[in-house]
């Protein structure tokens, strides 16, 4: 398979020694994939703890209270997200990318010494604010490095390092908390991937919105409403509503994290209560992540080549039967296999709807686009929490897992008949 991709039209490119490609910024493109591995271990330090911790250490008995942290975490993340696009367009991705990680610097401080939960939600509002700036700006800074011909490739690399993260660092902290306890041992972990993420971004990343101004002078846009003059208004409601891609995209984003919102708060209580070890909790926690981390590398360069609609509307069916089977199974062997699934599904699904992003939007506005889908998949999270904590403190937690699993099949649904299977133009195969 071909790394690079060739720009035609780059007189500007040629004068100031840019290129567009993944070949041609490789050393620069993997030192982002390795700053995003380090975004998502500083999220992963909480995947497998803090639902643990509300009720083990701060006694929280409603679901709704103990989600709490993933309602503040996601309402944060949303609107930051949104913010990061347009500051990243003003004044550049590096400074934005630094600013998120200087945000972070007191959450494993706020997490380990936190006397209240207040704090414990606290830390989580730092935490979508810093995990907003951080992860969309490494995603703009490599669809403006790689440019048309690999975006999926690159989505599915910068994806599966972050969530490849969250995965080894929600691994290693069911094994730190096992042995050593909740606090302050898995939080240590988090602050020292703080430090490198922000020494890394401040010594060695560089800015990427100049190769973003190459890609626009020769950029053609696919849809006649998505020319390079929108105001942020209409870049808003062109990408939440107007255009059948877009806001399909947005939609499905949302109902992914929505999902994911409930495995992060409610699947650790739903197997502790069924009896399960913290190791096996641990292993629960990180299987999920590292599946959708791992499998990104195989379906963002596949979407390159198939086009995105298949993959998201079969992921989030696939998620959907995942869910299903979560809520319906008992036992150790059932949700490892169903964890798999729901690993496999959002893989499909996540680096395919940034490069459909991509794919419609214009390069002088792509960052406030990606930023307001983010807004929308993100938000997800505090849906999730809500919506899920709701109906677990209702009804239980089987009926929230198969509720959300039906709101997920609808998704799916949704972009099989909305979103248009024209806008992306596969990559040629390699001579």
């Amino acid at each position: 398979m071909s790394t690079g991709s060739t720009h035609r039209a780059d007189p500007a490119g040629r004068k100031s020694g840019i290129s567009l490609g993944l070949r041609q910024n490789l050393a620069q493109f993997m030192l982002l994939v390795a700053v995003n591995a380090l975004v998502g271990g500083t999220l992963g330090q909480e995947r497998t703890v803090l639902p643990l911790l509300a009720g083990q250490v701060f006694h929280l008995d409603q679901y709704t209270s103990a989600l709490t942290y993933i309602l503040a975490f996601g309402l944060a993340k949303a609107a930051t997200n949104y913010f990061a696009g347009t500051l990243s367009d003003r004044y550049g991705r590096k400074p934005v990318l630094v600013a998120g990680w200087i945000i972070a610097l007191p959450i494993p401080l706020m997490l380990i010494f936190g006397p209240s939960w207040a704090w414990i939600v606290a830390a989580n509002i730092v935490l979508g604010i810093s995990q907003g700036l951080t992860w969309s700006t490494t995603v703009i800074m490599k669809m403006d490095l790689v440019g048309p011909s690999r975006r999926g490739m690159a989505m599915g690399l910068n994806e599966a390092a972050g969530y490849l993260g969250v995965a080894a660092t929600a691994l290693a902290t069911g094994y730190i908390a096992a042995n050593y306890g909740l606090r302050p041992g898995p939080f240590l972990l988090g602050a020292a991937y703080i430090a490198l993420g922000l020494g890394l971004s401040v010594l060695a990343v560089k800015e990427t919105r100049h190769h973003a101004r190459l890609e626009a002078a020769s950029h053609a846009s696919t849809q006649a409403d998505a020319h390079a003059e929108l105001s942020n208004r209409e870049i808003f409601t062109l990408t939440s509503f107007r255009d059948k891609s877009l806001s399909s995209v947005s939609q499905a984003g949302l109902v992914n994290n929505l999902n994911d919102g409930l495995a992060w708060g409610l699947f650790p209580v739903l197997f502790a209560a069924a009896g399960l070890t913290i190791e096996r909790i641990g292993i629960l926690a990180a299987v999920y992540p590292a599946v959708w981390g791992a499998g990104q590398l195989v379906t963002g360069a596949l979407s390159d080549r198939i086009g995105r609609k298949p993959l998201i509307a079969g992921g989030m069916l696939i998620q959907a039967a995942a869910l299903g089977m979560t809520a319906l199974g008992t036992g150790f062997g059932i949700w490892l296999t169903a964890a798999i699934l729901l690993g496999a599904g959002t893989a499909m699904v996540y680096p395919t709807l940034l490069a459909a992003i991509g794919d419609v939007a214009h390069p002088h506005w792509r960052a406030r686009s990606v930023g307001i889908y983010r807004l929308w998949r993100d938000g997800g999270f505090a849906v999730g929490a809500l919506l899920s904590g709701l109906l677990a403190d209702a009804y239980g937690i089987p009926t929230a897992v198969a509720a959300v699993g039906a709101l997920t099949a609808a998704s799916g649904i949704i972009v099989a008949v909305r979103m248009r299977g024209s806008d992306h133009q596969p990559a040629p195969h390699p001579a």
